[in-house]
């Protein structure tokens, strides 16, 4: 933090700022914080024609399985009153597909890409990696362990430390690239699952995930989406996943990433000022395609007004001693 906060002492006062936004995040440099959530821009190329995909941080692409999936049949999405419930049920081309038909066009652009990848075994995982370890243009890998695993009788590998370290050291041994993984937020105590993580070898840890939740038609008594839950995102999580990312960001040494009802520059620099390195945003996606560049662009400004590089701001955040912190 040393050479950023020396840069801007030796910048004569009254001039323009340029304050620095790029980061760096397991080796990976980020022309700025933003990155895109995954499951909610498709493989990037569905953007192409609403926004420059060159000026966002990163890309996360939707799940990506060894096999291809079809997913849940519809009504997979429903609007809340502030956010939306969704199961669609992680359909995807599959890993070989993936690799042929769109990776090429991730590859041209200069814009990182992280691809998301999911399993029901500890053995779909490392296949799924081993598929997309000859695909060129990958930058890192996200783990999404909100996934039961089947073979432990359904038990959700991200609620568990013991089952979220053994997939994680599996798929760290497979990745021949930067592992992130991505943590539920459907836990008591989401610091035990982050260290049990950190511990296995994840390079960096994103979240939070959505939260389950569901909705009733009153008129025919029968669940608003076909698989009856759901994962809950949107403003209405951004208090909770702020929290869990505070507490995170307290408790381990890897990068955070913050995701969770971000859709302005405030909600992302709340995010960054409580400890993670960049952000990711998601349900804002589908109703405001833009709203990533506008974040970018709203961290730039503030930064500049400020006269702070973003590695100044980055886990800023002046907790009053008398405060009772949820973090011991």
């Amino acid at each position: 933090m040393a050479a950023p906060i020396a840069e801007r002492e030796r910048t004569p006062a009254g001039t323009e700022f340029n304050p620095q936004i790029g980061v760096e995040i397991s080796g990976i440099h980020f022309a700025n914080p933003v990155l895109t959530a995954s499951g909610t821009f498709g493989y990037g190329q569905e953007f192409a024609r609403l926004i420059d995909l060159n000026q966002l941080g990163g890309i996360v692409v939707k799940g990506i399985s060894a096999e291809p999936m079809e997913g849940n049949p519809p009504p997979r999405i429903y609007e809340t009153e502030a956010g939306m419930l969704n199961a669609i049920g992680l359909q995807n081309v599959g890993a070989r597909r993936f690799v042929e038909e769109k990776l090429p066009f991730l590859r041209g652009l200069r814009t990182r890409t992280i691809v998301n990848v999911f399993g029901y075994t500890t053995e779909d995982y490392v296949r799924a990696i081993e598929i997309l370890n000859d695909g060129s243009g990958i930058d890192a890998y996200e783990l999404n362990i909100s996934c039961p695993n089947t073979r432990a009788g359904g038990m959700v590998y991200g609620n568990d430390p013991r089952l979220t370290a053994e997939v994680v050291a599996a798929s760290k041994r497979a990745a021949r690239r930067p592992l992130w993984v991505k943590l539920s937020p459907n836990v008591t105590d989401i610091t035990e699952l982050a260290r049990a993580a950190e511990s296995a070898g994840a390079d960096a840890l994103t979240l939070v995930n959505t939260f389950v939740g569901m909705a009733i038609d009153i008129e025919t008594r029968t669940p608003r989406v076909s698989n009856v839950t759901a994962g809950l995102s949107g403003p209405a999580i951004k208090p909770v996943a702020l929290r869990m990312v505070y507490q995170t960001a307290r408790a381990v040494r890897v990068p955070v990433i913050g995701i969770g009802g971000i859709a302005s520059a405030e909600d992302a620099l709340e995010f960054i000022i409580a400890g993670a390195s960049a952000v990711q945003i998601g349900t804002a996606n589908f109703y405001a395609p833009d709203t990533a560049l506008r974040v970018v662009e709203g961290i730039r400004a503030w930064c500049r007004s400020k006269r702070l590089n973003l590695s100044d701001v980055v886990g800023s955040i002046k907790i009053p001693p008398s405060a009772a912190s949820p973090v011991s």
